[in-house]
């Protein structure tokens, strides 16, 4: 077993874009983040939750970790709207800390599939644009060598499965202002050479406290599993996308190969990285 570490626990922030739309993805959140507590070299963590979209509800500065959600609909729905503004208002709060306290008092944020492409909105590094067809399944996320060697995919194979749902991607990724950043990008859309479009970006670091993907890494099997399988959800999937695709999610949520890596890898990866740049100290004690 881990010797508790000692200390305050780390503070995790949620930022929930969901608006209220019944969902998944936040029960996964909160039951990662509860195994997290005491998972990492002993160290205690505590979250609360953030309605930003619904409710308008956004943190301060005070918190250690900020992960935001997925969501439904447009990224550009929100623009000129209070909670949007108050999100971005973060963002550059969050940037500016950083910026004047690097290192062990850092702040470190994880941004989800729709906060990813706020994210490359708010910092201008790609064009994020709504697809010709809606991507809906559990497909492969292919690294590129700077993910190959990130922290957030380590010891995940290229490509792994990623549950992936949505309207919009981002592109074309700017080199200039990525320089400037120190951004990179990670992981890109599985290759489509029957489509002469170019590959979707599925996952970008800003800084090494800041990274986003484009993907939902806290879906777990079981939950999706559940969810796929109720009757209406089963009509309505087998309605849009046929018979064959359905079976084929299903089948690949199934399947420990697929999704529970991800799952299990991702975020706490994440987390992990976390408490050993903002706790060095429990990082450093031995097991018992």
């Amino acid at each position: 077993m881990t010797t508790p570490a000692t200390g305050p626990p780390l503070r995790v922030a949620v930022l929930d874009l969901y608006n209220g739309e019944p969902n998944h993805g936040m029960r996964a959140l909160r039951e990662l983040l509860a195994e997290a507590d005491g998972r990492y070299h002993g160290q205690r963590l505590s979250f609360d939750i953030f309605e930003t979209r619904l409710k308008n509800e956004v943190p301060g500065l005070d918190y250690d970790v900020y992960i935001s959600s997925g969501g439904p609909g447009s990224p550009f729905e929100g623009e000129g709207t209070a909670w949007e503004r108050a999100y971005f208002a973060l963002l550059d709060g969050l940037w500016n800390h950083n910026a004047r306290r690097p290192g062990a008092e850092a702040r470190h944020v994880l941004f989800i599939c729709h906060s990813y492409q706020l994210m490359c909105r708010f910092f201008e590094v790609a064009r994020v644009i709504r697809r010709r067809s809606e991507s809906f399944g559990i497909f492969p996320v292919h690294k590129t060598a700077e993910g190959e060697a990130d922290p957030l995919f380590k010891r995940l194979p290229d490509p792994f499965f990623a549950a992936d749902f949505r309207h919009w991607q981002v592109v074309e990724p700017d080199a200039r202002r990525m320089q400037t950043l120190g951004a990179e990008v990670l992981a890109l859309e599985k290759p489509r050479r029957h489509v002469p479009l170019e590959r979707a970006t599925m996952a970008m670091r800003l800084t090494p406290e800041i990274v986003g993907v484009q993907f939902h890494p806290e879906a777990d099997p079981p939950g999706m599993l559940k969810h796929f399988a109720e009757p209406r959800r089963r009509k309505l999937v087998v309605r849009r996308h046929g018979v064959e695709k359905y079976e084929r999610i299903i089948r690949r949520m199934a399947d420990p190969s697929y999704l529970k890596r991800t799952h299990d890898a991702v975020l706490p990866n994440f987390l992990r990285g976390a408490v050993e740049a903002l706790r060095p100290e429990a990082s450093n004690q031995k097991a018992a």
